[in-house]
């Protein structure tokens, strides 16, 4: 069974899509089965790796209000191994569409079901928000991972990301927990950004990634190229920051790095 991790922060920019993008590029990759589920209306994630609005005929929104089973609105990438369910702005509407629907938290979770076991792992990139789409991600998952940028402001909304996961775990999602903080975005000449790494560190120990996600030119080009950093130029350092993560993610799942010849890799 795949294990499901939803990637959330209700405050904008701080890099959640692009380490939805590039964490599940990278583990791709290494030789692991990956699927990205994008949950957020402005389809980010599907035109970061290849899969154009304009040039898909099914979603997660159907999916989710029309009742489509989830493996006909599974895309393939450029990036072998990793595969997407993609969004389009047509799911603006579906948090009013599904405050009248029965077991409306779970219905995400019922599209996950169908294809987890398929996967080993599947990302789910919520929209920054903590409405009823992210509440079905949080549902849905096996764990939260919460980007945070290395700016001012940085810790504004984590306490309340904690409280909504909280309440998710006690109401609707025991097994729910904690992968981990990723610290993006961060400019090792900025006093202040440094500054941050040592308060979430300290408010959140044993719950930080140790790779670091540096600002990075090419990385900031990508999305323009529709293509994860991994598959423009794997010696940036956009690129290896992202490998580095993918590595020390599966550490934490206890989960080995193939070669391509299955051999596992130091």
């Amino acid at each position: 069974m795949g294990k499901v991790i939803a990637i959330a922060n209700q405050k904008g920019g701080v890099g959640k899509t692009t380490t939805a993008i590039n964490l599940a590029a990278s583990l791709a990759i290494l030789e692991k089965k990956v699927l990205i589920i994008d949950v957020d209306p402005q389809a980010n994630a599907s035109s970061g790796v290849g899969v154009l609005p304009q040039d898909v005929e099914t979603t997660i929104y159907d999916c989710l209000i029309g009742g489509l089973d989830a493996i006909d609105a599974i895309y393939e990438t450029d990036t072998p191994n990793l595969h997407i369910i993609p969004s389009t702005i047509d799911l603006v509407g579906a948090e009013i569409e599904l405050v009248s629907r029965m077991k409306r938290e779970y219905l995400l979770k019922d599209v996950v079901d169908q294809v987890r076991d398929d996967y080993d792992y599947v990302f789910i990139d919520c929209l920054p928000s903590l409405g009823l789409i992210t509440i079905n991600a949080l549902t849905s998952a096996d764990s939260v991972l919460v980007p945070v940028q290395c700016e001012f402001f940085a810790l504004e909304g984590l306490s309340k990301l904690r409280e909504t996961i909280e309440l998710v775990q006690k109401k609707l999602n025991p097994g729910l927990s904690i992968e981990g903080i990723v610290l993006s975005m961060y400019d090792s000449r900025l006093r202040l950004a440094n500054i941050v790494v040592e308060e979430v560190q300290q408010m959140f120990k044993g719950e930080v990634y140790e790779t670091i996600i540096h600002r990075n030119a090419r990385l900031g080009e990508a999305p323009n190229l529709h293509l994860p950093i991994v598959m423009i130029n794997a010696s940036s350092r956009g690129s290896i920051n992202f490998l580095n993560l993918a590595k020390e993610f599966l550490k934490n799942n206890n989960d080995s790095i193939q070669t391509k010849k299955g051999v596992e890799a130091s």
